[in-house]
């Protein structure tokens, strides 16, 4: 009766890639699609084509490491299966758990400026505050179980994966296909070669899908693991990959450039309504705030399932010791995310993100590429091609980040630093006099 339960309580396939594009969809096309303009110009469709191609090289790693061991550890099992016990482990895993954290941030902070969209300009200053409010409500509906979740995921994907998709082609229907001719020049493009620009916006497109990564997280709370895990991560890509490109060409067709950077932050409701006049903006802000808030509490659930395993893999400190605290890893998760509301505006939290999570991903590939080919059975050239695209997009993204907005590596580094000297502390605490970590490496504490 109990494994009847217990079975019974697991995520489902479909529950599964609705948590996946819940994540995705709820931070890529709301705010990022601005962003990726403002860097390429009417390129910025193709940025999404580019950044889809790249992220299937990308989910590859993931896809083989779910298949041989899912749980509920994802990413953070598969550095420990790769790099053992250790500060590269500890950091990566933290490199993943804060990049989790700033798309919840990232989400939490669309929901706000889409919100204001229906109010007058002077309450413009509030949107910090309401993604402050809809992380709370997150937290209040993960501390309610998985059913709850699975349903609000389900039901809310299902409205605005539709939604969106009318949009798109209807969008398309009265825009037409955009011109477009590459002729952009960005900020700070006389220092850049030619095609820099494009290469650094990767980094956001890529962006825009790494919620297929929080799939990798449900390995214990998802019906057949082995097989669904990686069928997850799959179908949420190619869902949001056709989604993202029918809705930048809509967008392209409907707007010029100049607007579509001047409303970056709510890019898709400015669209709207030259299409479909004052009732598609509502529209697009009601399926927006639809969107926003199923991301939220899709990546609340992911991160601090991440970091709760983390804690049991002693990894990091032991978070059950906090016995007047229910569940702290979520506590913290939705702190974490409500002081980078407050602190950073969403251009920053993107790009902090982006940074954090191409390091992590990066370390993933080689993980796999160069310790665990006797224990996985995969094709060794497509990680290594994942790796290079890695080094690329993150070098130019971080020289083109150097020109216009360097404090975001100044954060992005003491950020960094500060994990590392953790990680480095704790694991010296860990470790007897033989240079043995007492970690918690068994597969039923990773399950």
């Amino acid at each position: 009766m109990k494994t009847e339960k217990n079975n019974n309580q697991k995520l489902s396939l479909i529950g599964s890639v609705s948590l996946g594009t819940g994540v995705m969809i709820g931070a890529g096309i709301f705010v990022l699609m601005g962003q990726i303009a403002e860097l390429v110009g009417d390129l910025f469709p193709i940025a999404f084509v580019a950044g889809a191609l790249v992220v299937g090289f990308s989910s590859y790693s993931y896809v083989k490491f779910s298949n041989a061991y899912p749980s509920s550890g994802g990413v953070a099992k598969f550095l420990t299966k790769s790099y053992g016990p250790g500060t590269a482990t500890g950091t990566f895993s933290l490199l993943m758990y804060v990049s989790m954290v700033v798309s919840e941030s990232l989400v939490a902070g669309t929901f706000g400026t889409y919100t204001l969209r229906l109010f007058p300009n002077e309450y413009e200053g509030y949107a910090s505050v309401l993604g402050v409010i809809l992380i709370a409500i997150a937290f209040i509906v993960n501390i309610s179980g998985n059913k709850l979740i699975e349903a609000t995921a389900t039901i809310t994907a299902i409205i605005k994966v539709a939604g969106i998709a009318l949009l798109a082609i209807a969008g398309l229907l009265i825009s037409g296909l955009p011109t477009i001719s590459g002729n952009y020049i960005s900020e700070n493009s006389g220092s850049l070669p030619q095609g820099f620009g494009f290469i650094a916006a990767l980094a956001l497109s890529i962006l825009a899908y790494k919620g297929f990564t929080t799939i990798t997280n449900q390995g214990g709370d998802i019906k057949d693991p082995h097989k669904n895990v990686g069928r997850s991560i799959i179908i949420s890509i190619l869902i949001c990959t056709l989604i993202y490109v029918t809705l930048a060409l809509s967008v392209a067709g409907g707007l010029s450039i100049p607007e579509i950077i001047a409303a970056k932050d709510y890019a898709l409701a400015a669209a709207a309504k030259p299409a479909f006049g004052e009732g598609g903006t509502f529209l697009t802000i009601g399926i927006a705030i639809i969107a926003t808030v199923s991301g939220v509490i899709a990546s609340v659930f992911s991160a601090s399932r991440l970091l709760g395993m983390l804690s049991r893999m002693k990894q990091i400190p032991n978070l059950s010791r906090t016995r007047n605290l229910k569940n702290p890893a979520l506590i913290f998760t939705v702190s974490l995310a409500i002081l980078l509301t407050i602190l950073f505006d969403l251009t920053r939290i993107a790009s902090i993100g982006a940074i954090y999570y191409l390091l992590m991903d990066a370390a993933i590939h080689w993980g796999l590429f160069r310790y665990l080919r006797k224990d996985v059975n995969f094709n060794p050239v497509i990680p290594f091609i994942a790796i290079v695209m890695d080094i690329v997009i993150l070098s130019a993204f971080v020289y083109i980040k150097y020109l216009n907005d360097p404090f975001v590596l100044i954060v992005a580094l003491i950020g960094i630093v500060f994990i590392i000297l953790a990680e480095r502390l704790f694991m010296e605490s860990h470790t007897d006099i033989e240079g043995k970590m007492h970690m918690g490496m068994d597969d039923d504490n990773m399950n």
